[in-house]
């Protein structure tokens, strides 16, 4: 395993950096932390790894000075925390004249494939001169525990896959203000294209089939590698088949009991825990994302159906069975997922009288959004349906505006005191802040 590690250094050290689209991330390596970014299979995590490292070579640090190694790799299966220690061996059998001498830069990608890495950084960290980085798709390395074994010395970032302006980054399509009216055509037209191919790095620019393909593979690989596999789940087409239901279902509100029934009506039984379970499994592999009804109480909040979403609009286009899309549920997913790259403080809204908003968010400077998503207003009924669920909500919450999402439409709509604020949504995802 030694001399196969050492190949693996000197290999990536000799390789090309292949840095991709810059991604408009606030990642920030502090000195004496451990660097770990997480995020969903193909998220672009190990592509932000080679730009920092980019950014290194740049600085004057020289390639000998790093160390990559995924841990998806085969080569390095057999790895247990009680072998890790084989990675500083083979580097400083290399480079012995580095030793306590120049700073060495660790990268780590999915490295909770072994168990029980964190006191092995933690180590590095206190008895070598280096800085260490990590990549992981499992949301538990945001954990009170991890933090606990690494003893304050980490910092974790989430990594999602490109947001509407990092796709037009990746079109080299200028995406800043004032709009004209050509200007806003093409933005229409680079949103029209976003929505149908989502954020995954990979599958930007491919044919449409092999689009769909690809999404199907990391839907399998979620479900398998980071679900089934890694939780040595009994029935592991109980998982599948939940999977499929939520992705149908997307934006669509669910409760236990009913994901329940619907696996026992299929033929499995599989007990509510076992239920809570998956959707907590789904939740940390960055897959599905559970968002509860706001209330002060915790306990009436969980109580209370919770709405499903996915990391990708486009994955649910190529995964789902068709029969229930929803291109309204679409939308509103990918405003979802734009708001839960800046907050993770998202909830759905309920007024008093029972009528429902799409998003109450607290944002990073501590402000509160209410957001309706909505394809068009132009129905009479569904403008007036969503601007009173909004109004309603505004008063509750002692708000004086709004927000509705739209695909084109932009207005201002002024209710009493308030202001409803509708806005097309490749403007509404420009104007949010970044990650």
């Amino acid at each position: 395993m030694l001399e196969t590690i050492k190949t693996m250094i000197i290999d990536f050290q000799e390789s090309t950096l292949e840095t991709g689209v810059p991604r408009r991330l606030r990642i920030e390596p502090v000195h004496g932390k451990t660097t770990i970014c997480i995020g969903v299979r193909r998220s672009g995590k190990s592509t932000y790894m080679f730009q920092l490292m980019q950014h290194l070579v740049t600085q004057g640090v020289s390639r000998q000075n790093m160390v990559h190694l995924n841990f998806f790799d085969d080569r390095l299966h057999s790895l247990t925390n009680d072998t890790l220690q084989l990675i500083p061996e083979a580097y400083f059998s290399l480079f012995p004249e580095k030793k306590n001498s120049e700073t060495v830069h660790f990268f780590f990608d999915e490295i909770q494939a072994v168990d029980g890495w964190e006191p092995f950084v933690d180590r590095m960290m206190r008895l070598e001169r280096c800085e260490i980085y990590v990549t992981g798709s499992s949301a538990r390395m945001l954990s009170k525990e991890i933090a606990t074994q690494m003893r304050g010395r980490a910092l974790s970032w989430e990594i999602f896959p490109f947001s509407f302006r990092e796709f037009m980054d990746f079109k080299g399509v200028d995406a800043g203000a004032p709009y004209s009216t050509k200007k806003r055509f093409q933005l229409q037209k680079c949103f029209e294209e976003f929505s149908e191919t989502g954020g995954f790095p990979e599958v930007a620019g491919l044919s449409r089939p092999l689009r769909i393909k690809i999404h199907q593979e990391y839907f399998h690989a979620i479900l398998y590698r980071d679900l089934v596999e890694r939780h040595d789940v009994p029935h592991p087409r109980s998982v599948g088949d939940l999977a499929h239901w939520l992705v149908d279902n997307n934006a669509s509100l669910y409760s236990i009991n009913n994901l329940t029934g619907y696996l026992k009506s299929l033929g499995h039984k599989v007990p509510k825990s076992s239920v809570s379970d998956y959707l907590e499994w789904f939740e940390d592999a960055f897959f599905l994302f559970t968002v509860r009804i706001f209330d002060a109480s915790l306990s009436r909040s969980n109580a209370n159906p919770k709405k499903i979403y996915c990391i990708d609009h486009a994955l649910v286009g190529s995964t789902s069975s068709g029969i229930l899309r929803n291109i309204g549920h679409l939308l509103e997913n990918i405003v979802f997922i734009a708001l839960r790259r800046v907050s993770s403080d998202i909830f759905y809204y309920r007024t008093k009288s029972g009528k429902e908003v799409d998003f109450i968010v607290r944002m990073p400077d501590s402000t509160m959004m209410l957001i309706q998503v909505c394809e068009s207003l132009v129905d009479v009924r569904t403008r007036k349906r969503e601007t009173a669920a909004l109004s309603e909500a505004m008063i509750e919450m002692r708000l004086q505006a709004g927000t509705v999402v739209s695909r084109n439409e932009e207005e201002q709509i002024v209710v009493d005191d308030a202001t409803i604020g509708v806005v097309p949504i490749w403007k509404f995802l420009l104007n949010l802040p970044e990650a």
